[in-house]
């Protein structure tokens, strides 16, 4: 007999017996994966992606080739051809935001002059307008526990806004992209204090953007309840947007935006497609993993300028005996860089500064020492194909507790930024009117007679 629901999230004892039945019928060899050659995860042995697609959009270094050779190297990130370390130095140099002009640089392919990007400002501007009744109707109505979701909600219901939601020709994809690009700050934001209000209690803060302030500034100024934050905040959160903005077609969102975009859907659905997969913890949420190692560690370690208490912290890690047991060492390592992740390196500058004003200079020195202990360990504890670095995530999670931020919106700052690298690479796949992305899959299955059902 079936058993009755008592909730709806609720998995019975029918369930988990007919889950039993998965693990047999689903289950693959690691060893097929050698055997027919499948580049698991779309990467080789050496963590070198499987070449799926040209951009002009970013690229990401991490190695020279040389007598066909891969030889590690110093990582670097460039958009549209320009290094992101010369732009990150250029606005800052200038004392001015620099997140907006990389939204242009990656929409458009060129820095913007100061007339350009006044105007293009203006536009942003305007697209910050939502809908009559939207916070209310579709934000505050069914506030979810997590802001991406919430956050694809909104994005799919802005659907039924739009009178050329299906239309996919540039111009119209550019107006939707600058739409959304403007909105993800508010709807995020928004979410949060819906959430907070109507589970936890909290008093609801709905301030409206204001247009003389940056993207960076906004997000700061809806967030807190007194409006206030310092400039080197501001400032600090810009540079965090400028950094994960864009890195390249293949980051799994990304690609997911393109996948997803070869189909000619539209935007909304696109959009919402890789939000979907920038929240999981492998990708987008890693800095919350890291932010709650880091202070896991706090409470463990007694003496935080103890280079052996903290190796052994981390070896236990290593060895799956602590903090989540899962064996990870969280922002540590990358996909593709080895040596260092450029966006790691930019950071951790103005992440100092920051812990310098927060009164926080012992766990920034804790970070440091993690960051330099760390490549030490996975190096004797795992069989390892390239080095091993700290990446963005590794210090993105400290600056942004510095900023009080909660970490429900950890993610969807980093969603407020990659929109812009998104919208720039669904264009690039539409303008180039490829194929629809369909990759192959090779089953393993025996082939086996029909049984009849009075038989089974």
């Amino acid at each position: 007999m079936v058993q009755k629901l008592n909730s709806y999230s609720e998995v019975t004892e029918d369930i988990i017996k007919l889950s039993e039945r998965i693990s047999g019928n689903m289950h693959i060899d690691p060893e097929l994966y050698g055997k027919f050659e499948v580049k698991r995860g779309l990467r080789d042995i050496s963590g070198k992606g499987v070449l799926a697609g040209l951009t002009n959009i970013a690229e990401v270094k991490a190695y020279t080739i040389d007598d066909g050779e891969m030889i590690p190297c110093e990582g670097k990130l460039y958009y549209h051809g320009y290094d992101v370390d010369e732009l990150v130095k250029g606005f800052v140099k200038d004392n001015r935001h620099g997140f907006e002009e990389t939204i242009y640089l990656l929409l458009f392919g060129e820095l913007p002059s100061p007339e350009q990007l006044k105007f293009f400002n203006e536009l942003m501007v305007m697209y910050r307008d939502l809908p009559t009744s939207f916070t209310r109707d579709v934000i505050l109505k069914a506030p979810s526990r997590d802001m991406m979701n919430s956050l694809a909600r909104s994005v799919l219901t802005l659907y039924s806004y739009d009178e050329k939601a299906d239309d996919i020709s540039i111009p119209n994809v550019l107006r939707q992209s600058m739409q959304l690009i403007s909105l993800f700050p508010r709807l995020s934001v928004y979410a949060y204090h819906g959430y907070k209000h109507y589970h936890d209690g909290k008093s609801l803060h709905i301030h409206t953007p204001q247009p003389e302030l940056s993207t960076a500034q906004n997000i700061l100024h809806m967030l807190r309840a007194d409006n206030q934050f310092s400039e080197l905040e501001a400032e600090i959160l810009d540079i965090a947007l400028v950094l994960h903005a864009d890195h390249g077609g293949g980051n799994n969102s990304t690609f997911t935006t393109r996948v997803v975009t070869s189909s000619e859907t539209d935007t909304y659905s696109a959009i919402a497609a890789a939000i979907g997969s920038l929240k999981g913890p492998l990708h987008g949420g890693a800095n919350i993993k890291v932010s709650q190692m880091v202070d896991d560690m706090k409470e463990k370690i007694k003496n935080w300028h103890d280079d052996r208490e903290i190796e052994q912290y981390l070896a236990d890690i290593m060895d799956r005996k602590g903090f989540d047991n899962s064996g990870k060492i969280y922002g540590m390592g990358h996909a593709v860089y080895s040596l260092s992740d450029p966006r790691a390196l930019i950071f951790k500058q103005y992440v100092e500064q920051l812990s310098k004003e927060k009164g926080l200079d012992d766990e920034f020195e804790l970070y440091t020492r993690v960051e330099r202990l760390a490549p030490q360990i996975i190096a004797e504890k795992k069989k390892m194909y390239k080095g091993v670095s700290a990446n963005i995530d590794f210090y993105s999670g400290f600056v942004y507790k510095m900023l009080g931020l909660p970490e429900e919106l950890f993610t969807p700052i980093f969603a407020i930024a990659r929109i812009a690298g998104w919208s720039a690479h669904r264009i690039e796949e539409l303008n180039g009117k490829g194929k629809i992305t369909r990759p192959a899959y090779k089953s393993i299955r025996k082939h086996r007679d029909y049984v009849t059902f009075s038989d089974r």
